[in-house]
């Protein structure tokens, strides 16, 4: 099997890395040259357009686009659906909205192509070492691809979720219940911070995640995120909201579901960008830790 991934950041770069080491081809394709060139450096075959991707795909194409989510994705499909011939199947692996997903699928199905959405956590290391997958779609695509999702996922890792838009929407939520994990970690930390007690936080933490009831890979990047900055005294507490928690509270409002911690802790991210305090400094360096996102530096 043949794979092209277009998108090849962060994420996409690490997924084309994780599809070679699974006996998986990889052909990869991104709209900015220095980025081919790296992932090129880094042993990947890199098509340098769109033509040439489809060119040197078998006749059964499958795109893993791997792009930011809004008019990238939006962009990314209209042009890629050029290329595309019935039964060929295109994966989008982004934070996608739900909603969103719905209507690709739709709009795919009515030329003959399978769309499937991918909800994938994990950060850039679950990326190349064995992420989270969220599978919606079409179950005859699906299954096509069943092995090379579970090849690329953790041990039981892979969940084929059900009708088109379903991967977006579990994955929506996933990130609205990490906004309420991160914020009652960074709220923590931030009164012991104020305490009277010299508290070593990178202790703390590798002590937390060692046999409490908190454990967890959050507290895990806490922990290595304190001893790469001291007291985080370098970081700057701005903390950015990437879309899901608000539209798991706006999906949440329309079912008449309670979630006072998800909107309170979006809330917070969007204080973060008026008031600099410590929690909001955890959050900063918790997002950098598992995703690469970038954090304000004083």
């Amino acid at each position: 099997m043949k794979i092209g991934v277009v998108g090849l950041g962060k994420m996409g770069s690490n997924i084309a890395h994780n599809l070679l080491d699974n006996h998986v081809e990889v052909v990869g394709y991104d709209i900015n040259d220095e980025v081919r060139k790296s992932v090129a450096d880094q042993g990947i075959d890199v098509a340098h357009s769109l033509d040439a991707l489809f060119q040197s795909l078998p006749e059964r194409k499958i795109i893993w686009l791997m792009v930011p989510c809004g008019k990238a994705t939006e962009d990314s499909i209209q042009g890629l659906k050029e290329f595309m011939q019935a039964d060929d199947i295109l994966i989008d692996a982004g934070n996608s909205n739900f909603h969103d997903s719905i209507r690709h699928a739709q709009e795919l199905k009515e030329i003959g192509i399978h769309f499937l959405d991918v909800g994938t956590s994990g950060g850039v290391s679950g990326a190349r070492n064995g992420a989270c997958l969220m599978v919606g779609g079409n179950p005859e695509a699906v299954a096509f691809l069943e092995s090379v999702f579970k090849a690329i996922a953790q041990e039981d890792g892979y969940l084929h979720t059900g009708e088109a838009g379903s991967g977006h929407f579990l994955k929506m939520v996933h990130n609205g219940i990490e906004y309420g994990m991160m914020e009652a970690i960074a709220e923590g930390f931030h009164v012991l911070h104020e305490s009277n007690f010299d508290y070593n936080l990178e202790a703390v933490a590798k002590n937390w995640n060692h046999g409490s009831v908190i454990r967890s890979w959050l507290m895990e990047l806490a922990e290595q995120q304190f001893g790469a900055h001291a007291d985080l005294a370098d970081i700057k507490g701005v903390v950015d909201a990437s879309g899901e928690a608000k539209w798991t509270v706006e999906s949440a409002l329309d079912f008449e579901v309670p979630v006072p911690v998800i909107a309170l802790s979006l809330m917070v991210r969007n204080a973060s960008k008026q008031d600099d305090n410590f929690a909001c400094k955890v959050l900063s360096v918790l997002r950098n830790g598992f995703g690469g996102h970038s954090y304000e530096k004083k």
